[in-house]
């Protein structure tokens, strides 16, 4: 077991104060590993990172196109977004086309992440709704598929048919056999896999265009939304969007809480998982914009880029006192 490797330094004038470490693995379509930093076998939580894979059941049931449902949904599917009102109002929409309400979703209220919407609420005296939960979108596809399936109300408990389904797919793509879920802070089962069998899904995403079953081109309709719809997938700005955006349609990323990152590389047919091993954000953002660089396919001179890159830390005076930059010899 190799043990995780240095990723992000963060700097205070000319002392090194904190060093994130981490792992990551490069996966090629065929499953093999191409590229490995720390240990390609540690097994973790993808959280919100893989939510195209708990999306993919949607598609292949048939379940999103008899209910209509678009880019716009499909993309929507796979967020962790900020509760701005371009999210919330196409899912209440989506929620209301399927004759459901707020009161239906599992996934609990959350104050909005998007400052607009958030001040406007506290403004008004007014309570968040599970509308604005971050997860809301993925949540209206498990209540699109329940109604499909005809399951009872409790879509997220794990031995419901909904997450059954899920639980099949997550297995198909990643090549394994999960050891075990975590209970996701939308109270969904979240459904544990080596960093390898995630980046070997990945990487099936990213070659999905190519293939002609089911269940690719329901993949492949996922990553198409996901990179024409950045702004939906998370929201201003996040990362997830604005490198999206920076990659042109390139590639499609997503984050997962603690520190894991995902990529789907369509034209390597590649495919990235990483995850830091402290679990700080500020370090998956680093490092997956490191890795992107280093494939060619963001421009590190792009203002999204060197943010995250060498994104300067200041004081409660705004004054610049250090920097985090990616850890010498990484990528």
């Amino acid at each position: 077991m190799a043990l995780p490797i240095p990723m992000a330094d963060l700097w205070r004038g000319d002392f090194l104060e904190s060093r994130h470490l981490g792992h990551a693995v490069l996966c090629d379509e065929t499953g093999a590993v191409i590229r490995a930093w720390g240990d390609p076998d540690e097994v973790v939580l993808p959280r919100s990172s893989v939510k195209m894979i708990q999306a993919l059941p949607l598609l292949a049931s048939g379940a999103a196109d008899a209910a209509g449902l678009g880019p716009e949904q499909l993309a929507l599917a796979c967020a962790s977004h900020n509760g701005a009102a371009i999210h919330t109002e196409r899912v209440n929409a989506w929620l209301s086309d399927l004759g459901l309400g707020d009161e239906d979703f599992r996934c609990g209220p959350q104050m909005p992440a998007d400052r607009e919407a958030r001040e406007a609420m506290i403004r008004a005296g007014a309570a968040p709704c599970q509308v604005h939960n971050n997860c809301s979108g993925k949540h209206a596809g498990f209540l699109t598929l329940n109604r499909h399936l005809g399951g009872d109300g409790d879509y997220v408990a794990p031995d419901h048919p909904v997450q059954r389904a899920v639980l099949e797919a997550f297995e198909t793509v990643t090549g394994e056999t999960s050891p075990g879920y975590g209970i996701d802070g939308c109270s969904a089962p979240n459904f544990a896999a080596s960093l390898t069998g995630i980046a070997r899904a990945m990487a099936w995403f990213a070659g999905a265009a190519g293939r002609e079953d089911g269940l690719s081109r329901g993949a492949a309709r996922l990553v198409d939304a996901m990179t024409a719809h950045p702004a939906l997938v998370a929201g201003e700005g996040r990362a997830c969007t604005e490198l999206m955006r920076a990659m042109g349609g390139r590639a499609a990323i997503k984050t997962g809480a603690e520190g894991v990152f995902v990529a789907i590389i369509p034209e390597l047919r590649q495919g990235l998982a990483l995850k830091i091993a402290d679990g700080a954000t500020r370090a998956s953002e680093l490092a997956v914009s490191a890795i992107l660089v280093e494939l060619g396919l963001l421009d590190p001179a792009h203002p999204a880029v060197t943010e995250r890159l060498e994104a300067p830390i200041l004081n409660r005076r705004d004054i610049e006192t250090g920097h985090i930059r990616r850890a010498p010899d990484f990528p």
